[in-house]
This record gives C-alpha cells, structure tokens and sequence, in this order.
C-alpha cells in the first residue's frame, strides 16, 4: 500500500513529459534528496565519508526583509570556503532553455541546470562568478558595497530579472549558514570503473540549531535517468530513507534570517528536541577561609 509520504516524493506521470524536456534543453542535471532529521547520525555512519574531512564553507543570502527577489523567482548568494576563496552566483528559476537569449546562453559563465528532488523538479539559469573569501566578508560587512562582489555579467542579468526599485546595494545581507561539505565516489550498478560516479553530502546548519542534510549528485543531461536509478539504488541499499519530506536549504536560510531581521522568532527544520539546562546547584553558604600561618624565618 502506497502512503501519502511516498505518494508525494513520486514525480506525476503528467509531468515526466515537461521534465525530459527541460533536461535536453540543459546543461547539467542535479539529483538531490534531503534526508530527515531522524537519520542522520545512521546516514553519515553509513556514508564513505569522513565528517572531520569535510570542508567548512559560510553561505550568505541577499535579498529584501520581504524577500521580494525570492518571490519574483531571483536568488542573489555569494559563499567563503578554505583557503581564502570565495564565489557568488545570481540565479533565475524557473526557466524554459529555448526561452533565454542567445547570447546570456551562450555565455560560459552562465549555466542551465535542472534540479530534481523526490517529488519535485525546477530548471534554473545562473551566472557565476569568483571573487576572494576576504573581499565576501567586506561585503556583508559593509565596507564593500554588494554589487562589487558580483561580475558585470551577474550585475546585468539581475537588473533585467529583479523588480523595478531593488538595487543590489540595498539588499540585506541573509546570513551566514554555516555549511560542511564532503565529497566520495561510490559504486553504481553496471558502472564499471569505480569514480565514474561522485556524490556530495552537505550539512546545512542554522543558528538555532536546526540542520538540514543533503545528498547530491550531478551528471551530463543525456544520462540522468540512469545516475538517478543507479543513486537510488546505492542510497536505498544502505538503508537511507527516499520518502522523507523535502526542505530546501536556499528557503530555509530565507525564511529563517527574514524573520530574524523582522523580529520574529525564526523557524528552522524539525530535529531531535535539545534537553533544557538542568538548573544551577544552589550556592553553598561561604565559611570564612582560615587564617594563613606566616612561616617562621
């Protein structure tokens, strides 16, 4: 018997039609399953990674207190890494690959991919760009002004996507979102050659303590339903749960700094509760410290 949880990570046979086509029309395919709260500890147990190996990162968000950018579909991000790097993307979503300009298309910054999650899909066009770990946080700081963390390229794709008014300089800084991030190759059915196939484990951890894993993998357009069984069946076979409700991390951060700054109390994901403090030890009257002896000479 088929539950509602499992009903809702199927993609509707109506859509299969709409979701090929967006495929060929991309270039890269991004398979993606969140993992529920519960199951964590047993899935990075299970995982061939090694969770002190995985590499720190900071994510910051920029938008309006209202997030109007994520309504009207744009999602501006620029993120810190080891080493002092640093890069920053302005994504559009949803997007039809026929439908984009030649020339933002053809651009090698600029990428179209698709995202599929049980469930669910959505194809989105982003413009990429490098810029230093330090020169990110003068931005969120403000010594840098925002739009000088983004490329000429960035900065005109989002002036002809955002709504009229909104300037990159007035946007508020979302964050940050600490992130680990671990990278392993893994065994695919019928995949000869061990490595052909790499997946990405990221732990996205929110400042009231809510967190929200995410398995990944990416693949050319022209083999996505075959990495898509081939993951499914690795993931299943170590007994990771495929039906979990799906939270994206982009939302999450959103909403939850977005409430922060309008002096709400943020709502991050479900996970275990966190015991109370056990209340302090009553203090033990003081006795007066005995008088020190002076050593005789």
């Amino acid at each position: 018997m088929t539950t509602d949880v499992e009903q809702s990570a199927r993609i509707p046979d109506s859509e299969y039609g709409r979701l090929i086509q967006l495929i060929k029309g991309s270039d890269s395919v991004e398979l993606k399953l969140t993992v529920p709260a519960g199951a964590h500890r047993a899935t990075i147990a299970g995982l061939p990674v090694d969770p002190v190996e995985a590499r720190p990162r900071q994510v910051f968000f920029f938008d309006t207190p209202d997030l109007a950018l994520n309504d009207a579909g744009i999602v501006v991000r620029a993120r810190r890494s080891q080493g002092g790097k640093g890069d920053t993307v302005v994504k559009l979503r949803p997007v039809v690959p026929s439908e984009l300009p030649t020339e933002v298309r053809q651009n090698p910054a600029f990428n179209v991919e698709v995202d599929v999650l049980p469930g669910g899909f959505v194809c989105s066009g982003s413009f990429k760009g490098r810029t230093s770990g330090q020169d990110v946080r003068d931005g969120v700081s403000g010594a840098l002004p925002i739009r000088k963390l983004f490329s000429k390229e960035q900065r005109e794709f989002y002036a002809a996507h955002a709504p009229a008014g909104i300037e990159l300089d007035s946007l508020e800084v979302l964050g940050p979102t600490f992130v680990l991030k671990a990278r392993f190759e893994y065994e695919a059915v019928g995949v000869v050659e061990a490595g052909d196939r790499l997946m990405v484990a990221e732990m996205w951890l929110y400042p009231d303590g809510s967190r929200i894993l995410e398995l990944s993998t990416k693949c050319d357009p022209a083999i996505a339903f075959q990495v898509a069984a081939e993951a499914r069946a690795y993931l299943a076979g170590l007994g990771i749960p495929l039906t979990g409700e799906q939270q994206t991390k982009t939302k999450t951060a959103l909403e939850f700094f977005s409430a922060e700054l309008a002096g709400e109390q943020p709502t991050g994901v479900t996970t275990s509760p966190v015991p109370a403090a056990k209340p302090a030890p009553a203090a033990r009257p003081t006795e007066p410290a005995p008088a020190e002896s002076t050593p005789a000479s």
